[in-house]
C-alpha cells in the first residue's frame, strides 16, 4: 500500500485482505473435506469471502483512482504489502482447527458488518448488506461443528482443545485499531474495535459453553499481520494464490 493512500483506502484493503486470505484457506479444503456435505459447504463459504474481497478491492481501486483493479491488489503485491490479521493465514491443520478459525473470524465480522450498515459510507453499506447475511450462516455452520467436536468423542474434543490453545492468542489482533482505521471510525464509517468485543465474546462464550470447553486467557497476543509481518506459511499461501497471474501475466479465460 502506498504511503500516501487515504485512511479509507488503507482500511478497505485491510478488510479485503482478511477475506481473500481466509477464503483461499477455506478453498484448500475442496476435494479434501471429511464428508461430501462439507466438500460443498466450505468452498461455498470461501466463495462468499472471496466475493466480499472482490467488492472491497474494487472500491479501494476506485478510491485510489489510478486505474488499478481488484486483480492488482490480489495478485501483484508482495507479502509485506498485505495487512490481513495473522488469524486468517494460519494453516488448515485439521477440520477442528478450520472450523474454530472460521468461528472466531465470523463472530467478529457479524457485528462489524452490522456496524458498517449503520455507518456513513454508501458503498460499504451495500457490501455489508449482503455480507452480514452470509457471515451469519458462517457462524451457525462453524459454531455447530465446534459444539459437535467439543461434546463429541475423546479424539474430537482433544483436537478442538488443541486448536483453541493454538488459535485463541491470534484473536486479539481482530480488535486492533491503527491510525487509518481510527480515522474511519471517527468519520462514522466503521464501528469501533472495542464496540465489537462484547458481541464477539458473547458469541464465543455461547458456543464454547455448549461445546464444554472454556475460553482461555490471552497472555501473549499474536500480532503483526496488520503491519505486514506475516508467518512463514503465508509465503507458501501467497505463492500458490499468485502463481497463475505471475506465471502468465494478463492471461484471460
Amino acid at each position: 500500500m502506498a504511503s500516501d493512500a487515504s485512511p479509507l483506502q488503507q482500511t478497505v484493503v485491510q478488510i479485503a485482505d482478511d477475506h481473500l486470505i481466509l477464503g483461499h484457506r477455506l478453498s484448500q479444503w475442496c476435494g479434501h473435506a471429511p464428508m461430501l456435505e462439507e466438500d460443498l459447504s466450505m468452498p461455498n463459504m470461501a466463495l462468499d469471502l472471496i466475493g466480499q474481497s472482490r467488492s472491497l478491492y474494487t472500491y479501494a481501486a476506485e478510491i485510489e483512482g489510478l486505474g488499478r483493479t481488484e486483480d492488482d491488489f490480489a495478485y501483484l503485491r508482495s507479502d509485506r504489502e498485505y495487512t490481513n490479521c495473522l488469524l486468517v493465514e494460519r494453516g488448515n491443520k485439521d477440520f477442528a482447527y478450520t472450523m474454530l478459525r472460521q468461528l472466531y473470524f465470523a463472530a467478529f465480522m457479524q457485528p462489524f458488518w452490522q456496524g458498517v450498515l449503520a455507518g456513513t459510507d454508501k458503498t460499504l453499506q451495500g457490501i455489508a448488506g449482503k455480507a452480514v447475511k452470509e457471515i451469519t450462516y458462517h457462524i451457525r455452520h462453524a459454531g455447530e461443528w465446534v459444539v459437535r467436536m467439543g461434546d463429541g468423542t475423546e479424539e474430537s474434543a482433544r483436537r478442538l482443545q488443541a486448536a483453541i490453545e493454538d488459535l485463541h492468542p491470534y484473536t486479539e489482533e481482530l480488535f486492533l485499531v491503527d491510525d487509518a482505521r481510527a480515522a474511519c471510525i471517527d468519520a462514522g464509517v466503521l464501528p469501533s474495535g472495542e464496540s465489537l468485543r462484547q458481541p464477539w465474546t458473547d458469541t464465543i462464550n455461547a458456543v464454547f459453553t455448549q461445546a464444554l470447553v472454556e475460553v482461555p486467557e490471552i497472555t501473549y497476543p499474536m500480532v503483526g499481520g496488520r503491519v505486514g509481518k506475516h508467518s512463514e506459511e503465508f509465503g507458501f499461501l501467497l505463492a500458490e494464490l499468485q502463481y497463475m497471474q505471475r506465471a502468465y501475466p494478463n492471461s484471460q479465460w
